[in-house]
């Protein structure tokens, strides 16, 4: 019958923990906050009171609740995309030696 020979188990040092990058930056997420900002303030523009009896409330066709509203609303939608999408330019460094400045 053989043996179990337990072997050494090799120690290597612990890597550090690299924190994960998200996806998206700060200018993402600001860009993301203005939209969702546009498209609230768009659907408070919409909301209003309604007509109430037999009284007749003019306002529900005003510029601001079918025009202004609905636009900030889509404005903010659209932004959306691209807030999203976007990233930053990566800046490129360049090293030159003297002897190339000089040449």
């Amino acid at each position: 019958m053989a043996k179990n020979v337990k072997k050494p188990v090799e120690q290597r040092p612990a890597e550090p923990q690299q924190a994960e990058a998200l996806p998206l930056g700060q200018v993402n997420f600001i860009m993301i906050a203005v939209s969702v900002l546009l498209i609230v303030l768009g659907f408070v523009l919409m909301a209003g009171s309604a007509n109430v009896g037999e009284t007749f409330n003019g306002d529900i066709f005003s510029a601001t609740r079918t025009l202004v509203g609905p636009m900030l609303s889509l404005a903010g939608f659209v932004l959306v995309v691209p807030s999203i999408i976007w990233r930053p330019k990566k800046k490129v460094v360049v090293h030159v030696s003297k002897e190339e400045v000089e040449q």
